[in-house]
């Protein structure tokens, strides 16, 4: 048994949670709203996040952030991803240097264009061999109801892979081992910015072809993307990459397709905000993916209409009609 700090009382920092104690770990979950942490303790559920779910009663909560930290075997950070360097530059005067630290976080940092372990080395100086991911197709609604799932857990120290496989691993939810953390982590970040993609073509109207050639055309830009900054391709052809992909291109409980309907049916940024009212990882992280690509000259012709749609300068018809007429090459 590890004791373990989940970092974030969100759905998915929630769902972790409730993963690990199902593995047999000791889980005490920070959260920042004093009414979520109290239901937890005293009703095990998380309404706010997680309707009509039971919680095990072994699941504890806390606002207490220096509590948590010095509880901890192990830290899962479960917070938005864009609030990452904030909330560490906060704890860091008091975070241990220590412990292994596991990022949940899809998302490229906008003001830097670092990938989230990028942030936590920085702003915390630990060593690269303490920082690991877990990453996949895992939406916290089916997850939280025992659905069988999968994940990729990454890191550069295979002792560390060890410890994830160990600490994640349930008979409904089954990982597997990657030393890539570059790669899974670019996936991760980009497949919010497909699934944006494809859901403001959905919005529009268009079909299943439409949606193929998103997600299998987006793939290819992420993955020639990713081996630029020294990934595995083939990382993208697994469930780090197409397996979250289609997940989240093609349900309706990911909030990046459920924003991009929006955006695709109204061609209104503003109304989308308004009607998916949370965090949105796309948004934020496709101009970050494409100052990346123009980094390294890789073409990204998908990402880059997502990026001028979100950020107010194309509207989505203009964007299909754009991507129609880009120069075709050779498909592998």
């Amino acid at each position: 048994m590890k004791k373990v700090a989940v970092l974030g009382s969100g759905a998915w920092g929630t769902t972790l949670g409730q993963v690990m104690v199902d593995s047999g770990q000791q889980v005490l979950i920070w959260g920042r709203n004093k009414k979520v942490v109290r239901e937890i303790n005293r009703r095990h559920s998380n309404r706010r996040f997680l309707k009509g779910i039971d919680l095990p009663k072994e699941l504890k909560a806390t606002t207490d952030i220096k509590a948590v930290l010095e509880f901890a075997e192990v830290i899962v950070l479960a917070i938005p991803a864009q609030t990452l360097r904030e909330n560490l530059e906060n704890w860091k005067g008091f975070f241990p240097q220590e412990l292994p630290i596991i990022s949940t976080l899809k998302g490229i940092e906008v003001q830097t264009q670092f990938r989230m372990t990028e942030v936590v080395q920085q702003v915390l100086g630990v060593d690269k061999s303490r920082l690991g991911l877990i990453t996949g197709p895992n939406l916290a609604s089916e997850i939280i109801t025992r659905q069988p799932a999968g994940a990729v857990v990454a890191s550069e120290n295979p002792e560390l892979i060890k410890l994830m496989e160990q600490i994640f691993s349930t008979n409904y939810f089954r990982i597997y081992p990657s030393v890539d953390l570059a790669g899974c982590e670019f996936a991760g970040a980009a497949k919010s910015v497909i699934a944006l993609a494809v859901g403001i073509a959905v919005g529009m109207g268009y079909g299943e072809n439409t949606q193929g050639l998103m997600i299998t055309r987006g793939l290819s830009e992420v993955a020639r993307l990713g081996e630029a900054y020294g990934a595995n391709p083939l990382t993208f052809l697994g469930l780090a990459g197409i397996g979250d992909l289609v997940a989240s291109a093609q349900s309706p409980l990911s909030r990046n397709r459920s924003f991009g309907e929006v955006l695709g049916k109204s061609g209104s940024i503003a109304k989308a905000r308004s009607q998916v009212v949370k965090t949105v990882e796309g948004v934020y992280s496709a101009g970050a993916m494409l100052e990346l690509a123009h980094r390294v000259g890789v073409e990204v012709p998908i990402i880059e209409a997502v990026s001028d749609v979100v950020a107010g300068t194309l509207n989505p018809k203009d964007a299909v009609d754009r991507l129609m007429k880009v120069s075709i090459k050779a498909e592998i």
